[in-house]
């Protein structure tokens, strides 16, 4: 390990001050410098043995892309990072780093010490090889395989680069108007730009992929129907169906799912309504229920469309909110407010069926629940009402049941995820899964891993048949 004395405080990235960026839906954080980036890099200790890799679901060489950072070989360091991950641009801006890589660096373990910006750099190198231009790897001579892939989402487009990058033939089938699954439809421009998307599709799509937009699977072909066609079937469908509460006035007019919510505003570009015409309800008073990154979403969303009061509602407590910290703070510093340990109980209507606030209870935290989260628990007589026209529910999602309704011998589970073993394969010969639509609502990077462990399992099969 290398003994040098380095710094322990990471170079902090530069972002829109939150008085400008709560009226505009640019890209809040600015990236960093080359200066910035080599300074950040040269902080690695170069250990013998990192643990960050091993804390990366898709395996990118760490310690090489960051010291070939240090010694300003950007060229070097965007190979190395696509050499294992095909969307570095998003992982970048939107991977939970804190969580995984960054989580077990070892300079971080240090006493006062930041772990490297493994996130910052990653987004550093694969906006300097778009700026450049993005060079397309040869791939090798086509196997005779062919796989059809079903969703455009991270967890698909990571299986087909994989797969085309072995030989195989791939075409993805996306239902939507635009590739990139949840990373268009759910993720805000100022999270992440279409663009960064839109250039990360098209990469996959040089590689070799096919990508039929509009196609519904289930509906123009089963996927009993693509497995006449294909050798084997990989399907990335996501979780896009929302849930609700539950409660009482859930139907009324002015209550949105975050999912439609964000949709309108992300993919359909409800925001720069009419020039885009895909109308939305933009409300003064916004209440957002729930505490994860779809919940911080939607909230900062709501501002940036002018409401005056956009309020976070969330049954625990700070400490407990499932959202990056990063998105909270953003949050924050933009003026949502929060209403932490508060239950909904009902939403509030007027003659005319619209949303015009929401009845809650306060609540307390108690012993830890099956998930390992302090349960809430309501506290009586503490009733209250909070005004709203706007209300977005942000609890969760499951997977639409197309795919599975129309495909005989898919297994799924209680809540109708697909149940598939630790390689991806289903109880459906030729047929693999991974990604949301096997554990549920998680992460990109997660489902891009899934993706990529699917793609070897898919590789030894079609070479079996």
């Amino acid at each position: 390990m290398n003994t040098e004395s380095k710094s322990k405080t990471r170079q902090e990235m530069a972002k829109q001050l939150p008085s400008d960026r709560r009226s505009n839906f640019d890209e809040v954080a600015l990236g960093y410098s080359e200066e910035e980036a080599v300074a950040e890099a040269k902080r690695c200790l170069n250990c013998k043995k990192p643990l960050c890799v091993e804390g990366c679901p898709v395996e990118v060489d760490i310690p090489l892309f960051i010291r070939q950072i240090a010694d300003r070989n950007f060229d070097a360091a965007a190979h190395t990072l696509k050499s294992t991950n095909s969307l570095p641009a998003i992982c970048g801006r939107v991977c939970p780093q804190e969580t995984q890589c960054e989580a077990v660096c070892i300079l971080g373990k240090k006493k006062d010490s930041d772990p490297i910006a493994i996130g910052g750099l990653e987004r550093f190198v694969a906006d300097y090889e778009m700026k450049k231009g993005v060079v397309i790897p040869a791939v090798p001579e086509s196997t005779g395989r062919s796989v059809a892939v079903v969703g455009a989402g991270p967890a698909g487009l990571t299986a087909a680069a994989e797969l085309v990058k072995i030989g195989h033939a791939v075409t993805i089938f996306e239902s939507l108007h635009s590739a990139g699954g949840v990373l268009v439809y759910g993720i805000p421009e100022f999270r992440l730009p279409k663009a960064i998307v839109a250039a990360e599709v098209d990469f996959i799509r040089k590689l070799g992929a096919d990508i039929s937009l509009n196609s519904v699977i289930g509906k123009i072909d089963t996927v009993d129907e693509l497995l006449d066609t294909y050798d084997a079937v990989f399907l990335g469908t996501g979780a896009g169906l929302p849930s609700f509460l539950g409660i009482d006035g859930e139907n009324l007019n002015g209550v949105y799912s975050a999912n439609e919510f964000l949709t309108r505003v992300n993919l359909m570009k409800a925001y720069l309504f009419p020039d885009f015409d895909t109308p939305i309800k933009k409300g003064s008073h916004v209440i957002v229920v729930g505490g994860g990154n779809v919940a911080m979403d939607a909230a900062r969303c709501a501002l940036r469309l002018g409401a005056d009061e956009v309020t976070i509602v969330y049954r625990r407590g700070n400490d407990e909110l499932p959202a990056r910290a990063e998105e909270v703070v953003n949050a924050k510093e933009e003026g949502v407010r929060f209403r932490l340990l508060t239950n909904p109980i009902r939403i509030l209507g007027n003659e005319n069926n619209w949303v015009t606030g929401m009845e809650c209870i306060n609540m307390e935290l108690c012993e830890p629940d099956e998930s390992g989260r302090c349960r809430p628990v309501a506290l009586p007589g503490t009733e209250h009402n909070i005004p709203a026209d706007i209300t977005i529910i942000a609890v969760g999602t499951s997977p639409n049941p197309l795919v599975p309704m129309t495909t005989p011998g898919l297994k799924t589970a209680r809540h109708g995820t697909i149940r598939a073993n630790e390689t991806g394969a289903t109880s459906k010969p030729g047929v693999f899964a991974g990604g949301d639509i096997v554990t549920g609502s998680a992460t990109v990077i997660s489902a891009m891993g899934a993706g990529k462990v699917a793609a070897r399992a898919i590789d030894e099969y079609v070479r079996r048949v």
